[in-house]
């Protein structure tokens, strides 16, 4: 068979495609694995001009049926008139000639812009290490520099605020960084826009607010169709004390123009109500979700109703109205100056209005994902980021994690193994696993960095400020988790393939399957050293294929253990690849043989037990394990 011979299969399957590709183009493992041992740039560039144009080719050849729309999502058309802030070109989409919709940066300067023109101060962003608050790990919402100030504690200026304030949410109570790469929405980092009352307005206005902003043919101009909002529909505060539905944000939705079957009650504390904490303010909520329609439905649905959660109704904007004081008896008293607190993820809303499932899909990322292609020496960027590609995940993962590790060691985080540092440092090295699975050079990382300094930091100029650090630390930690899990890795690497090929022994095999099967095994034979990127590709694939089927590999705990605990594999990092690899891993076996050496460690100790001074610091050690 010739190269490219595959490009005409549509109906191949992967395993298939693999097998023809690898006896199409028998010396392209020794000259991966020659480039690889030397480290030469080039190495990238076979590899995506060779390996993934055959290995992928129907991502670049696949044309749209007549059924399908070119976009999932319309994207929402400025109009003649409109007051954002948008950009003056005019493109053709196939409809006549419109603005083009509001980029990442456009979105933030309209928000702002909307609000300090109704009297609201524009206030900066906040540091992501809260300085007033030390139950927080790190910023994780925009009203964090204001608690003082709705506590009554701080007095400022001004009663009205606005901002886009940088957040994290990579720990603790608030932690996305799992999901990230693998949602359309998850991010570790995120820029949350706002509009603050302290005791100036409250509902009514704040309603009229959003609802002018979200609609008008002036601003936003999101179709009312798509639009659905939700009220507090009431529940239980405390013990025999129950609060009821807020009847007055439902009906001034309606009276702003809201179609009554379009708001929602949602009864319960979980989604529409809001508390400080146990004690102190709190209030009812009020939503507005965007239907993005079946396209984004992660479990395909074609029909589902609003409040289903499945990925197609997606909350833009989150109003808190600070109503209430809660007391240590569960009492609710009404607080003398009612206040807001609004939250909007800028991710969220420029996918919107760029008309985009996927936020990793919005000018506020694209760039970067296609700097990481460049990095690597990727010729053809969009296979890489296609719907079927197994690197998609990888290039989202390192586009999020760029961007929160450049702005946490511009705030001051360093990587550690202790609180915030120690997140900083998982966030690092689960990008540079991902990048790895690219074939990354060295000094990826604080080349991202450069690219995230460069799309944002005339919005955030402190991270031009602390360029030179940035990048030293970055450096620095990659040289670090190298030298840490080389070995480790290439252990990892023989154990899933040796599960896989195990499992696959008990599947029935084509000739093709059998060829690829030889390939890997042959692939084991070459001593400790890691496996080659196409062995590890080939791996996944037969994976991948073995879960289609209803056979999916699972890694012993036992096995898994001395990963972690001899090898220095951080736990997040073996989830990840195994992840990747489509393998599980028995987690509760995992954790007795953690246990086991624990215990071994205990009984193996001569010296004397120390407690902790404090023991909120044996909290800690629990929560933000070591490696």
């Amino acid at each position: 068979m010739q190269v490219g011979a595959v490009a005409g299969r549509r109906n191949a399957s992967p395993l298939r495609s693999a097998a023809e590709f690898l006896i199409a183009n028998p010396r392209l493992e020794t000259r991966l694995s020659y480039r690889k041992q030397k480290e030469a740039a080039l190495s990238n560039s076979e590899f995506s001009h060779v390996f993934i144009a055959e290995f992928f080719p129907l991502s670049l050849t696949r044309r749209r049926t007549a059924t399908e729309s070119p976009i999932a999502v319309e994207p929402v058309r400025l109009q003649s008139g409109s007051r954002a802030v948008a950009a003056p070109e005019t493109v053709c989409d196939n409809d006549p000639l419109t603005e083009v919709p509001l980029t990442g940066n456009e979105v933030r300067k309209t928000f702002l812009k909307f609000f300090e023109e109704r009297g609201h101060r524009v206030v900066r962003s906040s540091s992501l290490v809260p300085t007033n608050d030390p139950t927080l790990l790190f910023t994780n919402a925009g009203m964090n520099q204001f608690k003082d100030v709705f506590l009554g504690l701080e007095q400022r200026d001004y009663n009205k605020a606005t901002t886009c304030q940088k957040c994290v949410r990579a720990g603790g109570k608030h932690n996305d960084l799992e999901n990230v790469g693998f949602t359309n929405r998850h991010h570790t980092f995120f820029e949350m826009l706002g509009n603050f009352s302290f005791g100036d307005y409250f509902k009514e206005q704040a309603i009229k607010y959003a609802w002018e902003l979200v609609t008008s043919p002036e601003w936003f101009n999101i179709p009312l169709e798509k639009l659905y909002f939700t009220v507090f529909g009431g529940a239980e505060i405390a013990a025999r004390k129950k609060l009821g539905t807020d009847k007055d944000a439902a009906a001034l939705w309606v009276k702003v123009g809201a179609p009554k079957d379009r708001v929602i009650t949602v009864p319960g504390l979980k989604e529409n109500f809001w508390a400080m904490g146990d004690v102190g303010p709190c209030g009812p909520c009020s939503e507005i979700f965007y239907d993005m329609g079946p396209a984004a439905s992660d479990q395909r649905h074609t029909d589902c109703k609003f409040g289903c959660d499945c990925g197609r109704y997606v909350e833009i904007w989150n109003l808190v109205f600070m109503q209430f004081n809660r007391d240590s008896n569960g009492s609710l008293n009404p607080l003398p100056k009612p206040s807001v607190d609004t939250g909007a993820g800028l991710e969220r809303v420029t996918a919107v209005l760029q008309g985009k499932i996927s936020n990793f899909d919005t000018d506020l990322f694209r760039p970067l994902i296609y700097a990481a292609c460049e990095i690597v020496g990727v010729m053809h960027p969009e296979s890489m980021i296609s719907s079927d590609s197994p690197f998609r995940s990888s290039l989202r993962v390192i586009a999020d994690h760029s961007r929160s590790a450049t702005f946490l060691i511009a705030d001051g985080v360093i990587p550690s193994n202790e609180r915030r540092g120690y997140v900083l440092r998982k966030i690092i090295r689960r990008a540079l696993h991902h990048a790895a699975l690219l074939g990354a050079p060295p000094g990826f990382m604080s080349k991202m960095s450069e690219v995230v300094r460069k799309e944002m930091g005339a919005v955030y100029p402190e991270i031009e400020e602390a360029a030179t650090r940035i990048s030293r630390v970055l450096d620095e930690e990659e040289k670090r988790f190298k030298r840490t899990v080389r070995t480790g890795v290439a252990r990892l690497e023989r154990l899933v393939a040796n599960e896989v090929l195990a499992a696959y022994s008990r599947s029935p095999k084509s000739d093709q399957d059998s060829q690829v099967v030889s390939f890997v095994e042959s692939s084991l034979k070459e001593g400790d050293k890691e496996l080659t990127r196409t062995a590890t590709q080939a791996v996944m694939e037969m994976a991948k294929s073995l879960q289609a089927t209803g056979n999916p590999v699972s890694l012993r705990g036992e096995d898994a253990f001395p990963l972690y605990d001899t090898y220095g594999l951080p736990r997040d990092f073996i989830e990840d690849t195994l992840r990747d690899a489509r393998v599980s891993v028995d987690w509760t076996g995992f954790d007795k043989a953690m246990e086991e050496q624990r215990t071994r460690a205990r009984a193996s100790w001569k010296g004397t037990h120390k407690d902790a001074a404090n023991p909120v610091y044996s909290k800690l050690a629990q929560t933000f394990k070591t490696e």
